[in-house]
């Protein structure tokens, strides 16, 4: 039994597909199965019900995938949990909204590498719920996200690093309007309402009987404000302090009264608590955010 037929097998679990799974192990297809035959014949069971079309897990397959996440995580901690209290080493895999890979992250993760520079660190982007779901299983050790709209997938804890808040945004040739105004005469430009902060936006604009003239639905923040700075026009979408302080191509106004703000999360697997990496990754980010009550 390998590590790493075990990470095949979670990541066959995970997306539901050999091939699938194969891109996401950066394996061969022909690889992948190879792997699910090994770790049948070391278990003596069969893992997947091969009479469907898409591979399904069997009894056996659950316990192995539950076992193969214990495993690796306990594998995964062992280089964050030994060596002296001033020197990390090992690998951290993190998962980061786009507001905090704009914002604190870059000067964080700076930080982190001249504090401990024996870590390696892999970073990839997504949306808080494909995050929140790769960290679940196994692909990624901890993300960054929002606090979900909803509670967090089970088996998840988080802890709190900062706060954003909610902008109504326009083309900068707009600056001295009533943003407010604007979002019911200008098209709007929603933010992608499968998103956590898109629902979130949703349920304010519902909440202050607000009607806007949809004119694009979009899950990329970069694009929306490229589409705002072009004129075409007005947004509402979450911002890092950073971002406010350094974009001038659009007007900024707080949206709602107070406004509307949003929590940042650090998301970990409930049974991997947070480990030396992850911690020195948590106080980094809070080292360069504004302080938010627990």
């Amino acid at each position: 039994m390998s590590l790493r037929a075990l990470r095949t097998l979670l990541a066959i679990a995970q997306h539901g597909s050999f091939v699938r799974a194969a891109d996401a192990v950066h394996l061969t297809q022909s690889a992948v199965s190879l792997h699910v035959r090994s770790l049948e014949e070391d278990f003596n069971a069969l893992l997947f019900d091969r009479s469907r079309r898409l591979p399904v897990l069997t009894d056996a397959g659950h316990i192995a995938v539950e076992r193969a996440r214990e495993i690796l995580a306990l594998y995964d901690g062992i280089s964050s949990e030994i060596g002296g209290d001033s020197e990390l080493r090992g690998r951290l895999r993190i998962g980061a909204i786009q507001t905090a890979l704009a914002g604190v992250l870059p000067l964080a993760l700076s930080a982190l590498r001249v504090q401990h520079p024996h870590v390696r660190i892999t970073v990839a982007s997504g949306m808080s719920a494909e995050l929140a779901t790769r960290v679940e299983a196994g692909e990624l050790d901890v993300a960054i996200t929002t606090e979900p709209v909803k509670p967090h997938p089970y088996g998840l804890a988080s802890t709190v690093l900062y706060e954003e808040g909610f902008w109504i945004i326009a083309p900068v040739s707009l600056a001295h309007e009533d943003l407010q105004l604007l979002l019911k005469s200008q098209p709007f430009i929603r933010f992608d309402r499968r998103a956590w902060a898109g629902r979130t936006i949703e349920r304010e604009l519902r909440t202050m009987r607000m009607r806007v003239q949809t004119s694009m639905e979009l899950d990329s923040q970069d694009a929306i404000i490229q589409m705002v700075s072009s004129g075409l026009g007005v947004s509402i979408i979450p911002l890092a302090q950073q971002q406010v302080e350094s974009l001038t191509t659009i007007a900024f106004e707080p949206f709602g009264t107070p406004q509307k703000t949003r929590r940042v999360v650090l998301l970990e697997r409930e049974d991997r608590p947070l480990g030396r990496l992850a911690s020195a990754l948590a106080n980094a980010v809070k080292a360069y955010s504004p302080h938010v009550d627990p």
